[in-house]
């Protein structure tokens, strides 16, 4: 799959107060796998409220999906369209290399299964998608957009093009639904 760049520009204010263009460049997709999804950080908050005065570029941020408590995280991802021959995988290996603890996970229908505490706003830019939750699943296409308030969810790209989405992650309160345990 070929990985794109985003222009990214973030504003902010000068010495004197005036608003000005921090950063304005492309940045790249990194892929997290070989022949894996792409993945471009746009920004990182890790307080609030936000701190607006920073000149630091905070996508270089080290961040695992979830967002630092009581921040956010504004990313794109590249999900490339599923092999039927993918080898086996180990979902604990892939939660942790998510960032995500396994303690808090629930049900896992899908290697991909996660959840995490957050309300996650996501736009579809590209392509289509499954997003497979406990026992059913949503397909979505370029221009839906999804609200997710901390679900089990996987996604499935079934198509053959690449699904490029563009997600916003909240930091959230512990959902009342984690404490219960569901099995299928």
């Amino acid at each position: 799959m070929e990985l794109k760049s985003t222009r990214r520009i973030v504003t902010g204010h000068d010495a004197q107060g005036k608003a000005v263009a921090l950063f304005d460049a492309p940045l790249q997709a990194k892929q997290r796998s070989s022949g894996g999804n792409g993945m471009t950080l746009l920004w990182v908050t890790g307080e609030f409220p936000v701190d607006l005065m920073s000149s630091t570029d905070r996508a270089q941020t080290q961040v695992g999906v979830p967002p630092p408590a009581g921040g956010t995280i504004f990313r794109i991802v590249d999900f490339a369209p599923a092999t039927g021959t993918a080898a086996p995988v180990d979902h604990h290996q892939i939660l942790l290399s998510m960032g995500i603890d396994p303690a808090t996970q629930g049900y896992a229908r899908h290697a991909n299964t996660h959840r995490t505490r957050t309300i996650d706003y996501a736009i579809v830019l590209e392509g289509e998608i499954d997003m497979l939750l406990d026992d059913s699943e949503v397909h979505v296409k370029a221009g839906d957009v999804l609200v997710q308030q901390g679900t089990n969810h996987a996604w499935v790209n079934n198509g053959s093009k690449p699904c490029r989405i563009a997600f916003i992650l909240i930091d959230a309160k512990t959902p009342p639904a984690w404490n219960r345990k569901w099995t299928k």
